[in-house]
């Protein structure tokens, strides 16, 4: 079953919610309709699931980003690779959740849970490898770790629009480098 959600978390990611028929669903599946509906009550639950699995899927990436070796200087330029879409299709299809975030608003209470679920996740991933580097002089106390996550995570953000609307990584990365150098000492 992680395969089919995964396959329709793909055709979610690429068309949104609102555009994704069934039939697009059981298209990339080759599942039955009747089989998905025995699972799941609905398109917005098969959705839901979807989106329980990406933000998984990421906070495993950066749970192993953080549990790995190396400084915290070297953990966070992981984060800033790892946030790097390596071509343009990548990069247009954007991060689920901020595409889901901009689709829905706050119109569905439980979207929004699972959107700021993951904007907590990595903003409490980014403070833990923020605390180590102030404590290890790596970093710049003038901010505290919760400041300067929060920047960073809605640098992140900021460059998953910029990439979903087109720009490619020679007007994204710096923005990245940038939020990411500033805190630096």
């Amino acid at each position: 079953m992680d395969q089919v959600l995964f396959q329709a978390m793909e055709v979610f990611w690429a068309k949104g919610f609102k555009s994704t028929s069934f039939e697009d669903i059981t298209n990339k599946t080759k599942v039955k309709k009747q089989s998905l509906y025995g699972v799941f009550e609905d398109k917005r639950a098969l959705f839901l699931s979807a989106l329980v699995l990406y933000r998984e899927h990421n906070l495993l990436k950066l749970q192993e980003i953080i549990a790995g070796e190396g400084s915290p200087e070297d953990q966070i330029d992981a984060i800033l690779s790892t946030s790097m879409c390596e071509n343009r299709e990548d990069a247009r299809k954007g991060c689920l959740m901020v595409n889901t975030a901009l689709e829905f608003g706050i119109s569905d209470a439980d979207v929004t849970k699972q959107v700021e679920g993951m904007n907590n996740d990595v903003r409490l991933a980014l403070e833990e490898v923020i605390e180590k580097g102030q404590a290890a002089g790596q970093f710049t106390t003038q901010y505290t770790s919760s400041e300067l996550a929060l920047h960073l995570a809605n640098a992140l953000q900021g460059v998953r629009v910029l990439q979903k609307s087109g720009q490619d990584n020679q007007q994204t990365e710096p923005i990245l480098r940038t939020a990411f150098g500033l805190m630096k000492t």
